[in-house]
């Protein structure tokens, strides 16, 4: 199975979806115009379209009540989880309202809770969800890596060839340890035994 791609209508930073045959692209309301003007081939549409005004002129439309429980963001992973997706990458889905992207970090928490995949791209960012697990990065990266708890505790918490270094940490959600580590030109880990960590890459001139 490939990977799912939802398209909103926030910031967009220098990446573009990129799908290939086994892929599928969802626009999320005003994600439809981000689509439209980049030229990317939406498989689905979905949203309460407060944003479009109208439903669009798309042959796949799921149109939702203003009043609900679930965003519109919330809308698409679930249908690419019910189409069999598990790997989710969110173009769009900063910016604006910071209530929005809070909530589109709480998606990622739960795909994470999962054993999915999710990553939020944002103008000059990027945020994913670690749950009992690591995530290795190449020597090319660079910026800063901020390292968050999300949940009471995360213990056994690694970042190794970064700036600065942790060594089986106990991180707490009352205190930002982790804020602003750097990339230095190695190959580099984040790993956590136990407990759920908010990773967030940003471009240094963001």
């Amino acid at each position: 199975m490939g990977i799912c791609y939802i398209v909103g209508a926030g910031e967009f930073g220098r990446g573009l979806p990129c799908p290939t045959g086994e892929d599928m692209v969802i626009a999320c309301d005003g994600g439809y115009a981000h689509c439209q003007r980049k030229g990317i081939k939406m498989d689905l549409v979905v949203g309460d379209f407060d944003s479009l005004g109208k439903a669009p002129a798309h042959p796949k439309v799921i149109t939702l009540k203003p009043e609900k429980d679930e965003t519109d963001t919330g809308w698409a992973v679930t249908e690419g989880w019910k189409k069999g997706y598990r790997e989710f990458v969110i173009y769009g889905g900063t910016g604006g309202r910071i209530s929005h992207t809070i909530a589109n970090i709480q998606l990622l928490a739960d795909l994470a809770g999962k054993g999915a995949s999710g990553i939020l791209i944002g103008a000059h960012s990027w945020y994913r969800v670690l749950c009992d697990g690591e995530i290795h990065f190449g020597a090319q990266e660079s910026g800063f890596l901020s390292v968050f708890c999300l949940g009471d505790t995360a213990s056994g918490v690694y970042e190794e060839g970064f700036k600065y270094a942790l060594e089986d940490a106990v991180l707490r959600k009352e205190y930002p340890v982790g804020v602003s580590n750097e990339f230095v030109g190695k190959e580099s880990r984040v790993a956590v035994r136990k407990g759920m960590l908010l990773l967030i890459q940003e471009d240094k001139q963001a």
